[in-house]
């Protein structure tokens, strides 16, 4: 990979997560200040000290429990465990994350936890619909997640767009308990803040939705760059694209991924991102990351079993 276009994308990225998470909190201040001037930025400083500590992505064995996923053994899978463990290498991480298998039919993959200590989630539908080269890059993504910080960074994301939901629905329930003095015109109103508080939701949510894209590109960046197969990721991506969906939606309309606009998408079009990725061309690695021999039917036989339906509504 060249390195100029290598530090080109990564600066372009890192700015604009950073203008995204700046915005989002600048936001939810003037929400807090629209509602309580000055002791509302003081109240909603020490509510995020509060909160963030208790944010789900700070726990993620009670996450792997919700999800119905168990831990993957080295015996069961030693060529995820030995490409996870030279990933982590490369990426510079202090420890290789654990492996765990979700048994669904879902074609997907995600991380959680810290950089000391991370898990690698992949799925039955993912091991059956991937070849070796391409579950590689899709590690490398994850791997590459984990080493930005991005379950932080989204986590507090996430925060601010709960609080600015909170702060909103309050503003929008002390308009309502007012509402007798405003009919009798005993109190004013400033109408264009109460639009502010009524789109606050909105605006935080789509920005939240515009970092989240932003941090896939970069993670499709650095998973590139660990791996120097970018035909591996522009693969892996094509095929999870066309193969999601129902059986009927791949039989009537197959590929035709995702139906909402692009900026309502927490991943960005695949089409855009295989562009970005194949433009950053291939470097030699020396050693192969090619995972010989993966035990992927051995994954299948012992966890297929019929969706069950718990309180949180996952099927699996």
């Amino acid at each position: 990979m060249k390195e100029e276009v290598w530090l080109r994308h990564r600066l372009a990225n890192w700015l604009q997560s950073l203008f995204l998470l700046l915005f989002m909190a600048a936001f939810l201040a003037l929400v807090g200040w629209l509602l309580w001037g000055p002791e509302g930025l003081v109240s909603l400083s020490l509510s995020l000290l509060l909160l963030l500590p208790l944010n789900p992505a700070a726990h993620p064995e009670l996450l792997m429990r919700l999800y119905g996923a168990r831990r993957l053994a080295e015996t069961e899978a030693p060529g995820l465990w030995r490409a996870l463990a030279q990933l982590s290498r490369r990426a510079g991480l202090s420890s290789v994350p654990e492996l765990w298998y979700l048994p669904s039919a879902m074609i997907n993959a995600f991380s959680t936890g810290r950089p000391d200590r991370a898990f690698v989630v992949v799925s039955r539908g993912l091991l059956e619909t991937l070849d070796e080269r391409e579950l590689v890059a899709v590690l490398a993504h994850e791997i590459s997640h984990i080493r930005a910080g991005d379950t932080r960074v989204m986590g507090l994301a996430d925060l601010f767009t709960r609080l600015t939901a909170i702060l909103s629905l309050l503003g929008q329930l002390l308009v309502i308990v007012n509402l007798p003095l405003l009919l009798l015109h005993q109190v004013q109103i400033n109408w264009f803040a109460i639009l502010l508080l009524v789109m606050a939701p909105t605006v935080t949510a789509l920005a939240q939705l515009g970092l989240s894209r932003t941090r896939e590109y970069d993670a499709d960046l650095n998973a590139v760059r660990l791996t120097g197969d970018p035909e591996a990721l522009a693969s892996a991506l094509i095929k999870i694209d066309r193969y999601t969906g129902n059986f009927l939606e791949q039989l009537l309309w197959p590929g035709k991924g995702v139906p909402e606009p692009s900026w309502l998408r927490t991943h960005p079009p695949t089409g855009e991102r295989v562009r970005r990725i194949l433009q950053l061309g291939r470097r030699d690695l020396g050693a192969s990351l090619q995972p010989h021999g993966l035990p992927m039917h051995r994954l299948v036989a012992d966890s297929s079993r019929a969706p069950r339906w718990h309180l949180h509504g996952l099927w699996f």
